[in-house]
């Protein structure tokens, strides 16, 4: 089947529209339409090869649309079903048995190994591949073959189209407190980074018992929209040194926890000292390849903990559907993070995303 898709023919160079042949979905496989799809941070790594996906190929990791045919042995759903397209696993290694399948064994291949686990590529153009299964979907397109693991069903009367960012970077940012910081009643917590990731992080320790939950950022836009979303204090790292300024809000014991979410190393090392004594800081920022952070040795002696986390752990299926009933609820309203840019203007939309311009453009497929 014929379909349009931004393709990124070399590494550093703007995406390209162009037409190519998508193959049909073999056994527990799925073709989806894609209605629309979220532009990441980690989609702007990729293309300046801070992250290894082969060119030429397409990219897009947080796609949600409507099932239009599945593969031999798929029973999950069927063709018309809303969907959003999670992060793939492989269902059979040690860790995913286990139950943490965002740390599959597989993971580095299904994420960005090009294609399929056995090195087929779903895409082609004139009869020559094009790197596809970009996190196992390669979004940026009007049609995406997936694993049926992979999906979650979207309910089916809401926007699909606003949905595409519960698979990467809101999940990552809500499931880091949900799944793993898991505050107590009235612990603290700082946010580094205002933009999606952050926001989502914050509207989700607004959900917890976390009484203290500051915001860090360059822009006061996105500290007042952190004050909007739940953050009981908000610093602007221009105006004022932001371990300073989280003591004096937490007094000597510093943070129980922060999150990092710009990727900046900098900004790493502030993250790991505004927590104290028993504090964990949690890196869940994309940076660029071969980057390194120090930490001080005898603080972090003390009980510190630096954890990385990906996706916001858990399954797709329990974060994503989680997620959409607290927004159902009025109580986690991401989509208001959302810009919509129509596909032919993808390169506008990661620019804006990536200065900040914007916090979440998702990319309108054509009709």
């Amino acid at each position: 089947m014929r379909i349009t898709a931004a393709v990124l023919e070399e590494y550093g160079k703007p995406f390209t529209l162009t037409e190519l042949d998508i193959g049909e979905p073999r056994a527990g496989e799925v073709l989806v339409r894609i209605v629309a799809t979220g532009i990441c941070h980690t989609d702007g790594l990729a293309q300046q090869a801070d992250l290894p996906f082969p060119t030429p190929g397409v990219l897009g990791h947080e796609g949600a649309g409507i099932v239009e045919r599945v593969g031999p042995g798929v029973t999950s759903v069927l063709p018309g079903d809303p969907v959003i397209i999670g992060w793939p696993w492989c269902g059979r290694c040690t860790r995913c048995r286990g139950g943490r399948p965002r740390y599959c064994e597989h993971l580095a291949q299904l994420l960005a190994g090009g294609g399929r686990p056995d090195g087929s590529t779903a895409l082609s153009r004139d009869g020559k591949p094009i790197h596809s299964h970009f996190f196992g979907q390669s979004s940026f397109a009007t049609y995406a073959i997936c694993a049926e693991t992979s999906l979650v069903k979207a309910p089916p009367s809401g926007a699909v189209e606003l949905l595409g960012p519960l698979a990467c970077g809101v999940a990552t940012g809500a499931g880091a407190v949900f799944n793993a910081l898991q505050p107590d009643l009235g612990a603290s917590m700082v946010v580094y980074g205002a933009g999606t990731v952050g926001l989502a992080a914050i509207m989700a320790a607004r959900n917890t018992g976390a009484s203290t939950i500051i915001a860090v950022d360059l822009h006061e836009s996105r500290l007042a929209l952190a004050r909007r979303f739940g953050a009981t204090h908000t610093v602007d790292a221009r105006a004022h040194d932001p371990v300073v300024a989280v003591k004096d809000i937490c007094g000597s014991r510093l943070a129980d926890f922060a999150l990092e979410c710009t990727g900046k190393i900098a900004v790493v090392r502030q993250a790991i000292d505004s927590v104290g004594m028993l504090g964990t800081a949690c890196l869940i920022g994309g940076a660029p390849a071969g980057a390194t952070f120090e930490a001080d040795h005898m603080s972090t002696l003390w009980g510190k903990r630096i954890v990385g986390l990906l996706g916001g752990e858990n399954t797709s299926e329990a974060l994503i559907g989680g997620l959409l009933e607290l927004h159902a609820q009025g109580r986690f309203p991401f989509d208001e993070l959302v810009q919509e840019f129509p596909l032919e203007q993808i390169n506008q939309a990661l620019e804006a995303s990536l200065s900040g311009a914007v916090l979440k453009p998702v990319l309108r497929m054509p009709a």
